[in-house]
């Protein structure tokens, strides 16, 4: 069925840019019941109320399942949800206590967007740098955080990386521009691509804690430039029961984007809202909207899946094991150490089992010797 939809007068919406040609084998990624542009939502729940996003999706954070969607693999612009896709790059690559010194390329971004007042020339470590990015939206950031995740002198080689790690994560339909998510020609992502990036930033304790926190401050330089602090902006994290971070966004072309993450008796879901209007109820509104619909569904239903990345190059729509994500407080390490006992028991069940099997053999050949002996003698 179509999207319930909130009718958005003639001339308030910007002109979206043109997307790419769909791909029916990217728009069937997670299973084919996301390939639609209209609503998904498992039989016999209840119609979501009407939101002036273009495209949104509702999932399990822990199980991958997908609840419901609208237009899932509908391409969209990201503004600055993007950031996301940076966090998911080089958070895992780069130390936090490492100190980077802000460049005169990295003050190459859209004059009035978000930007933190980092100061060229001055010093900051990485930790500063990703609460800059997560609580400010700052686009200065952002680029320093690609210019040295790249390794040179500008932030394109981190874009590229940015890139890489969309497809490695199976998230095909995203492809990045500018670190910050500031608009560009050919920048698009989509409501599934960007459940796939969250879900692996919210793998990580750093990622949590960063955008979970209420205020940081940047420190004062050696260069005269006098420190501040930062406040949270995302006006949900304390207004919205269980809220554990999200990422807002906004362009012209975009509209407002927002990806956030709550938590209600140990349930995690993950909402993505692409191409939402400021009225009549905002981002905000229409998060809160689909966050309340998501938790009062039974937990055992889905119409898709957020597939992992080691199925990224599997066959788009083949039906894929949910694989559970770390439950709520649990590390990455005490999940991986669970794989690994899993694959441990495994490849020893294995060996077991051709251990009988040859024994097994042996015994059946020396008892057809046995009865051909037996033959001979009688």
């Amino acid at each position: 069925m179509p999207c319930p939809a909130i009718a958005v007068p003639a001339g308030a919406r910007a002109a979206r840019p043109k997307p790419p040609a769909p791909d029916q084998q990217q728009r069937e990624v997670g299973g084919a019941e996301l390939a639609s542009a209209g609503l998904t939502i498992p039989a016999g729940a209840p119609v979501p109320a009407k939101l002036t996003a273009t495209s949104w999706l509702v999932a399990d954070l822990g199980s991958g399942a997908v609840l419901g969607a609208c237009g899932a693999h509908e391409y969209a612009t990201p503004a600055s949800v993007q950031k996301l896709l940076l966090a998911a790059t080089y958070m895992p690559k780069l130390d936090p206590a490492r100190m980077v010194e802000v460049t005169h390329a990295d003050m190459d971004y859209e004059p009035g967007s978000s930007a933190v007042g980092l100061v060229e020339g001055s010093q900051y470590s990485i930790k500063t740098l990703w609460l800059s990015l997560l609580l400010k939206s700052g686009n200065d950031a952002a680029n320093v955080l690609a210019r040295v995740g790249g390794g040179t002198s500008d932030f394109r080689a981190g874009v590229e990386a940015m890139n890489a790690e969309a497809r490695r994560l199976g998230a095909h339909q995203t492809h990045a521009v500018t670190p910050s998510g500031l608009d560009g020609p050919g920048q698009f992502t989509s409501a599934y691509d960007m459940a796939l990036i969250a879900r692996a930033c919210y793998a990580r304790a750093d990622f949590r804690r960063y955008t979970a926190t209420d205020t940081a401050l940047i420190p004062p330089q050696r260069n005269g430039a006098g420190g501040f602090q930062l406040n949270n902006d995302n006006g949900l994290l304390h207004r919205y029961p269980g809220m554990l971070g999200g990422k807002t966004g906004f362009t012209d072309l975009a509209g407002q984007t927002y990806v956030g993450v709550a938590e209600r008796n140990g349930r995690r879901l993950v909402v993505t809202l692409l191409g939402a209007e400021s009225a009549p109820i905002g981002s905000y509104g229409e998060v809160t909207t689909l966050m309340d619909w998501g938790f009062a569904l039974p937990g055992d239903v889905s119409v898709g899946q957020l597939i992992e990345p080691e199925n990224a190059d599997a066959s788009p729509g083949a039906q894929l094991t949910p694989v559970a994500g770390p439950a709520p407080g649990e590390s990455e390490t005490s999940t991986f150490s669970a794989k690994r006992i899993v694959l441990t028991a495994g490849i020893a069940t294995l060996l077991v089992a051709l251990v009988l099997l040859g024994w097994a053999r042996r015994v059946r050949v020396r008892s057809a010797a046995g009865n051909r002996d037996q033959e001979r003698e009688d």
